[in-house]
């Protein structure tokens, strides 16, 4: 990966920020992290989230007004024949709807594409998070296919996965 974590430049927005995640940043996210609206498509974290080491991932802090509304990451397959980028995003219940989600998949999907050299990115919503799919397709994410029975969710039965990929040359700015 061209950028390790801690070399991640701030991505900046009209509206967003996606900054480093620092020290102070944990609390915050942990307790959105933790939001129903959140938790509902998202896995428990595990007691060292965020700090957890992924060393092909770089994770963002979202901010709105210098507030901590967010979270952002992307991972990348290296392989040459195979290379492409991935993306997962989570916005606080009081900042959805107001089209910061689409903000964020645009200010990351440009730094991929623009900065990276990304031909193909991909993003894996549950099916039924109806709207962050709703959110993806604005940005040109394209259905690939449904993962049945992709993820394990909290009561212990499987939920079905979306698979979106985007190709540069559709993404919409």
């Amino acid at each position: 990966m061209a950028t390790t974590p801690e070399q991640a430049p701030d991505l900046v927005g009209p509206r967003v920020v996606l900054t480093a995640i620092r020290p102070e940043h944990r609390d915050r996210l942990r307790e959105i992290h933790r939001q129903p609206d959140v938790r509902r498509w998202w896995q428990i974290p595990d007691d060292d989230w965020p700090e957890v080491e992924e060393p092909d991932t770089v994770k963002y802090t979202v901010l709105e007004d210098d507030q901590v509304i967010g979270f952002a990451q992307w991972y990348c397959e290296p392989d040459p024949d195979y290379r492409h980028a991935g993306l997962d995003l989570f916005l606080s219940s009081g900042t959805q709807g107001r089209g910061l989600g689409t903000e964020v998949v645009r200010v990351i999907c440009a730094h991929l594409i623009d900065d990276h050299g990304f031909h193909r990115l991909v993003i894996d919503p549950k099916l039924a998070n109806t709207p962050a799919i709703a959110c993806y397709r604005k940005v040109g994410f394209k259905d690939v296919g449904v993962m049945r029975e992709y993820e394990q969710n909290k009561e212990g039965t499987w939920d079905d996965g979306l698979l979106m990929d985007l190709l540069a040359r559709e993404f919409v700015r």
